[in-house]
């Protein structure tokens, strides 16, 4: 906020040195070159009463004559004295007060300052819409009343920690929208690496396809259904997920089956798959990114602060990952394909002799975590522009954060994921981008130094193996 806003708003709150409307006051509003008129309208707006609010509003209204030394306001076709109120004989030789310009902003500032203690709430939105689009310091005349001064300390000090918990919370806003793309992104590499421990390196590439499964859905609606394209993002979620799925278990049944227990293989192997769908999906949809367009009802966002905004599309997303996270909780523990998953992931012999048909369960899981990533894309289509190489930028994080949470571990991958998330943010704050990830990076090397098995460590036979 301008210092000249903050030395008017101080003002108010010093009702005790308000006096009345004085004419030499009156004058040096009305009479003399443009500076001194506004020298003497910033002294008279300082400790003003109602008669100088009116005068000077009369004055920014084209309402004030003069004659000679006279001044005179004109209300209702009647002359009236600035000062007393009463009604006077107007000099037919009586002319305009002519306000350039400048002196008009100068005097809607004024008034919006005064008015910011306006009963009417009305009245005080138009006033704090007038003085934020004025932005000149300048002008300013320096005030040495020793009141206002402490008023105007006492404002700014207001102002400064109103900002300075806006840049706190926003902070951990923008942590926690990080932390919940981070657990979207983990929760697929949870299953496929954490369970399975299959080291898949093309798991970025497989929320990229999730990502462009949501851009062609988006083209479809746009095409053949524009009436109901605010809508197009529902039927896109499961259109990301079961596009990246069937791509997974299409990898798994091809490539992966044929590499579990050998990690070296695996990682290479992915990898290369991993160059393969990029430049599948540049020669179908080109090289340059597309971009996705968010529905109106995630368009926009709350203000919470005055320097805070909330996006909807954020929020959202955020709602979407406790979703995911809880749907992932769910299936694994409390469905037969949970408990197969797990049997197999934990003893693979004892369920093969239990009847677990061990290779189409290997398919599922695998599925299962390739079309989480695909949500995980449909979600980062809503934030930034879709493109061949979406996924290398959050599958280094998203490694950190299965490692991190502890291999395996649902709960554990939660807690590193809006741990991550928020710590990243707090130190791009003080030290950068580029540092913060070096930062962070650092803490997590010393932290799996100290504690190897992640936040929670693996229990059972899978931990003893």
């Amino acid at each position: 906020m301008p210092l000249r806003h903050l030395f008017l708003i101080a003002t108010l709150f010093i009702a005790a040195t308000a006096h009345a409307l004085s004419e030499d006051e009156v004058k040096g509003i009305t009479f003399g070159d443009v500076e001194a008129r506004v020298t003497a309208l910033n002294k008279a707006a300082a400790d003003a009463d109602e008669k100088t609010v009116a005068f000077i509003q009369a004055l920014s209204d084209d309402a004030v004559k003069t004659r000679g030394d006279k001044v005179f306001v004109i209300k209702d076709d009647k002359a009236l004295d600035p000062l007393s109120g009463a009604e006077v004989p107007l000099p037919p030789d009586a002319e305009d007060v002519i306000n350039p310009n400048f002196l008009r902003s100068e005097m809607d500032n004024a008034l919006a300052a005064l008015k910011l203690l306006s009963k009417d709430e009305t009245t005080r939105a138009a006033a704090i819409k007038t003085l934020t689009g004025e932005t000149d310091e300048a002008r300013l005349p320096l005030e040495t009343d020793a009141d206002v001064k402490v008023a105007l300390k006492a404002a700014l000090a207001r102002v400064e920690a109103s900002l300075a918990w806006g840049d706190k919370l926003g902070a951990m806003f923008s942590g926690i929208s990080l932390g919940s793309i981070l657990l979207l992104v983990a929760l697929g590499l949870a299953i496929t690496y954490g369970l399975m421990g299959v080291i898949n390196m093309a798991h970025g590439e497989l929320m990229m396809i999730g990502a462009y499964a949501t851009y062609v859905v988006q083209g479809l609606f746009q095409k053949y259904l524009p009436g109901a394209f605010d809508w197009y993002l529902l039927a896109a979620v499961p259109v990301a997920f079961m596009a990246s799925a069937l791509m997974g278990a299409a990898l798994e049944r091809s490539v992966i089956r044929f590499l579990y227990g050998r990690p070296l293989e695996t990682l290479l192997a992915t990898w290369g798959i991993s160059l393969m769908l990029q430049q599948l999906v540049r020669s179908i949809f080109g090289a340059q990114n597309v971009g996705v367009e968010n529905p109106v009802w995630m368009s926009g966002g709350v203000q919470v602060l005055g320097n805070l905004s909330l996006p909807y599309n954020r929020l959202v997303i955020i709602a979407f990952a406790v979703a995911v996270l809880l749907g992932v909780a769910w299936l694994i523990s409390k469905t037969r394909l949970g408990l197969f998953v797990r049997g197999v992931t934990q003893n693979r012999p004892i369920a093969s002799c239990m009847g677990v048909n061990t290779a189409r369960i290997d398919t599922y899981a695998f599925a299962l975590g390739s079309g989480i990533a695909g949500l995980a894309g449909c979600a980062l289509s809503q934030v930034g522009n879709v493109g061949p190489d979406l996924g290398q930028g959050y599958i280094v994080d998203a490694f950190m954060v299965v490692v991190l949470g502890g291999v395996g571990q649902l709960a554990g991958t939660v807690y590193a994921a809006m741990g991550l998330g928020i710590l990243n943010k707090f130190l791009e704050g003080w030290t950068g981008a580029v540092l913060a990830k070096i930062a962070v990076l650092v803490i997590i090397i010393v932290f799996i130094q100290k504690r190897p098995q992640g936040i929670f460590a693996m229990k059972g036979r899978s931990a003893e193996a």
